[in-house]
């Protein structure tokens, strides 16, 4: 008798994490919907120190370790994934109600092969819907998205382009500027929710100065290695 064939997944979604334990018990239920409808989720630690790994293979997650670094964590877990449709989320964001729905309806639509989600960003800064407004405005504008705003694409074209640049920085705006040669992005309105922490720790307006001239540096042929070391 031939063994029951499993179905892929549509959607699978894959968190980098590094030392989140935490905030993971809110993260699992957030994804636990998800999982019952059907998508894969994958975490890709990148040598967590916090027991992270750990909590996510008991909770029953697929657990996929990588070197430490977004990229190489994020191209692991997408080697791992079997779903049609790759979808990259930071360990402090979450996802909008039917998220899978508006991915596939989006990309049903043969002129995108990608997309991302609008964002909004919590913590008591005012300023923080100024910012989450103005990423959403600029990555209309230029069609580059960043990893905060829930990257999606085809995984066919995905391995197409050999997964993300392994570079310490911009991975996600090089290769939104790959995809593009693909199609323009889906620009999804329905928000993600992403914690505003980086802002209030470091401050509203130096994290603003920082991250627009980090992009103008990286614009300008700026070494994403010496633009990591300056980030640091």
């Amino acid at each position: 008798m031939s063994a029951l064939m499993v179905p892929s997944p549509a959607l699978s979604i894959i968190v980098p994490m590094l030392n989140e334990a935490a905030q993971l018990p809110d993260l699992f239920a957030h994804l636990l919907p998800l999982c019952r409808g059907g998508c894969e989720v994958i975490f890709v630690d990148g040598g967590s120190r916090d027991g992270s790994s750990d909590l996510a293979a008991v909770a029953g997650f697929t657990v996929v370790h990588a070197a430490r670094g977004r990229a190489h964590q994020m191209n692991a877990g997408a080697a791992r994934a079997s779903g049609k449709v790759l979808l990259f989320l930071h360990a402090d964001t979450r996802l909008p109600p039917a998220a899978a729905q508006l991915i596939a309806q989006a990309l049903a639509r043969e002129q995108y092969c990608w997309g991302r989600f609008d964002v909004c960003i919590t913590g008591h800064s005012r300023m923080l819907r100024v910012i989450a407004h103005l990423m959403n405005w600029r990555s209309r504008l230029t069609g580059i998205a960043t990893g905060d705003q829930a990257l999606f694409v085809r995984r066919d074209v995905f391995q197409h382009l050999q997964g993300f640049p392994e570079q310490p920085l911009m991975e996600d705006v090089e290769l939104c500027k790959r995809l593009k040669s693909f199609s323009h992005p889906a620009c999804l309105r329905q928000c993600v929710t992403t914690a505003g922490r980086r802002w209030e720790t470091h401050g509203v307006w130096h994290t603003i100065l920082l991250m627009w001239w980090l992009r103008w540096a990286y614009w300008r042929g700026t070494d994403a290695v010496e633009l990591a070391r300056l980030y640091r």
